[in-house]
């Protein structure tokens, strides 16, 4: 969908707009919004950060999703100027000088990290917030030292995007998430967040988050999704958790997946990426061939793992499964690891 097309749609009779689902865990799914509750989270969004009349906002995602399209609410409601670049992992590149306000996802974020003239214009984006996926212990390092105002966003396509944000930068950088006023959580039986956020989202929302609630009733962190754990011989994994003891260690691109196994019911299986990458992380410094020794990732994944928790198999695979959001692709992931 082009800038036109959705301009177009935004101003045409209809209360309704028609968004998709990112499909990070099968195929995207069609959604009827209301406009009204877009422009109300985008007026939540640039009341919280503090953006006005003029600023200029990056539009550098697809407006296929939600992410993309409320970008653009968002300057339509608040009155900022936007930059549009098309869609890629590398969405700085080319421009002259730093937008105000951006938001990515976090391949782009870390492809701009690799690149020095990037990340010095990634540092002067006075608001930034990330969404779309984790942000990994490696990259979290990074941004904590940016001078500027860099957040992690919680939200999916059917809270209009984020209804909580987390700092990443600052003195004040945490793990816990804190939603935006009016919106309340609290978890179900299972251990998963639930959303009642009504001035963007009609229904109760039941996610598939499972989350722990800080002391104080209102922050809460994400421990990963209901379908990701794996119960192998009796003991129930989290995937996200194992990706997250290993982040910073293994040096190349994984990914934590499971398949069936006659002994222990499933089993962790990690995809290592052999494609071509940067070859000292946000260095910069020129593409290399990626040499993988699965022994030694091995050796690591042991040294930082619960037994029990150590993947069972490694595939190594020229490329790791995302989305087109840069989301984990995770069923595409077990597929892989079936094959």
């Amino acid at each position: 969908m082009t800038l036109e097309e959705f301009i177009s749609e935004w101003n045409n009779d209809s209360d309704l707009l028609l968004v998709h689902t990112s499909g990070s865990t099968g195929e995207p799914k069609p959604l009827w919004v209301e406009k009204r509750r877009m422009e109300a989270s985008a007026r939540i969004t640039c009341g919280f950060l503090g953006l006005k009349s003029g600023d200029t906002a990056l539009l550098c995602m697809p407006l296929d999703y939600i992410a993309g399209k409320m970008v653009v609410v968002r300057a339509l409601v608040a009155g900022l100027r936007l930059v549009c670049v098309p869609p890629s992992g590398n969405p700085l590149r080319g421009l002259s000088c730093a937008p105000v306000f951006a938001a990515m996802v976090p391949l782009q974020v870390y492809n701009s990290l690799c690149d020095p003239g990037e990340k010095r214009m990634l540092m002067q984006i006075r608001h930034l917030i990330i969404g779309g996926g984790a942000i990994d212990a490696a990259m979290e390092v990074v941004l904590k030292d940016f001078p500027n105002a860099v957040w992690s966003t919680y939200g999916m396509t059917e809270t209009l995007s984020h209804i909580a944000l987390r700092k990443v930068s600052g003195a004040d950088a945490s793990c816990w998430y804190v939603p935006f006023a009016g919106v309340d959580i609290c978890t179900n039986d299972d251990g998963c967040l639930v959303i009642k956020a009504p001035a963007v989202c009609r229904e109760t929302l039941i996610t598939n988050d499972i989350a722990e609630i800080a002391s104080d009733g209102r922050r809460f962190r994400i421990l990963g999704r209901r379908d990701n754990v794996v119960v192998s011989g009796g003991v129930k994994i989290q995937i996200e958790e194992v990706e997250r003891l290993l982040y910073g260690r293994i040096g190349v691109p994984f990914m934590i997946t499971k398949r069936s196994d006659k002994k222990f019911g499933e089993v962790l299986v990690m995809l290592v990426e052999t494609g071509q990458q940067n070859a000292d992380s946000f260095s910069g410094r020129k593409e290399e061939e990626r040499s993988v020794d699965c022994s030694a990732v091995a050796a690591i994944c042991q040294e930082n793992l619960p037994k029990y928790w150590c993947p069972k198999e490694y595939i190594t695979v020229e490329k790791l499964p995302l989305t087109e959001t840069g989301k984990p692709a995770r069923r595409e992931a077990e597929r892989m690891a079936r094959c």
